[in-house]
């Protein structure tokens, strides 16, 4: 998130090659409209800037050639050049673009890998689990929320390989909202994620249960992460059970106003409260006394689940 402007522009260019060289892009699009728009939104904000910086830029020598000197002028457009561009990264806490940008444009670098330091960051979560998992207590509950979900996926498929989950112990359970894992489950060298997803959906001894909305635009809505991927086995799996958070019945048309005009705000919703809770309101799943499978064992998949496979790329880490 560090990256000064001359880098970030440098990091558009480079991420939006590889979602386009990888097909990856052309994926994403036959699933979710809004999750890509979100995903193309900072490009367009920041070539936006580009252009009215160089806009007023020109201008400032244009002026100055007429009325100073053309070397004036030049090195006054420069200057505001520069300085166009700096005032909008000050002002990116409300813009956004500068962080979305350096968030998608992490994953894009490695092309859908981990780098070694994030690898050791999940292994220490892992470590974290599975001490909690040698604890006196009913359960325990991993909430993933938008690109923690493609993190938590990958932690606990390595804790289960690892045999860290005893059987007569707690329970193991997963709770992931507002996904995006196709934002990297599609990239050319993901092959660790996508094996991942295609180990966690077959095992038995967890509860998986994702929610998204459709009036979330920054999420992949009641995609199943390891169908559309294409990596879900060809028998069926066991896991993730999707389920539509319904942000038209569980908020008020007032609560949806206010709301609808902070489009980044809805893809927090999940983890705040609801003022008409159904069936998921994020604190009785995790406080409430009930275990995440217990609390779901009613409910089907969501009726608009999107199980099509999609993923230009398929390749699993043997």
């Amino acid at each position: 998130m560090n990256q000064n402007i001359v880098g970030t522009y440098l990091l558009m260019v480079r991420t939006a090659w590889e979602y386009i060289g990888s097909g990856a892009l052309f994926g994403l699009m036959k699933l979710r409209i809004g999750p890509v728009l979100a995903a193309l939104y900072p490009v367009a904000m920041l070539l936006l800037q580009l252009f009215v910086a160089l806009l007023l830029g020109l201008s400032s020598f244009y002026l100055a050639k007429i009325y100073i000197h053309w070397a004036v002028g030049f090195a006054g457009s420069v200057a505001v050049f520069y300085i166009i561009l700096w005032w909008f990264k000050r002002k990116d806490a409300q813009l956004f673009a500068y962080y979305l940008m350096h968030d998608y444009g992490f994953s894009a670098k490695y092309k859908g890998q981990n780098p070694p330091e994030l690898e050791e960051r999940m292994a220490i979560f892992n470590d974290r689990i599975a001490d909690a998992l040698q604890s006196d207590v009913d359960e325990v509950l991993i909430v993933g929320h938008s690109s923690g979900a493609h993190l938590a996926v990958s932690i606990l498929a390595d804790l289960i390989r690892q045999g860290r989950v005893r059987e007569n112990g707690p329970r193991l359970s997963l709770l992931t909202l507002g996904h995006v894992i196709p934002m990297v489950s599609f990239l050319r060298k993901a092959d660790r994620l996508r094996a991942d997803l295609n180990f966690l959906c077959q095992q038995d001894g967890l509860a998986w249960v994702d929610v998204s909305a459709p009036g979330d635009g920054a999420t992949f809505a009641l995609c199943d992460p390891a169908a559309v991927t294409g990596v879900a086995p060809e028998n069926g799996h066991k896991h993730p059970l999707i389920l539509s958070a319904a942000f038209s019945q569980t908020l008020s048309q007032a609560k949806l106003k206010e709301l609808g005009r902070r489009f980044f705000r809805l893809h927090f919703q999940y983890l705040c409260a609801f003022d008409r809770p159904g069936d998921y309101d994020y604190f009785k799943v995790t406080a409430g006394p009930l275990l995440l499978a217990d609390r779901f064992s009613h409910r089907n998949h969501s009726p608009s689940r999107i199980t099509r496979a999609v993923n230009p790329n398929t390749s699993m880490l043997l």
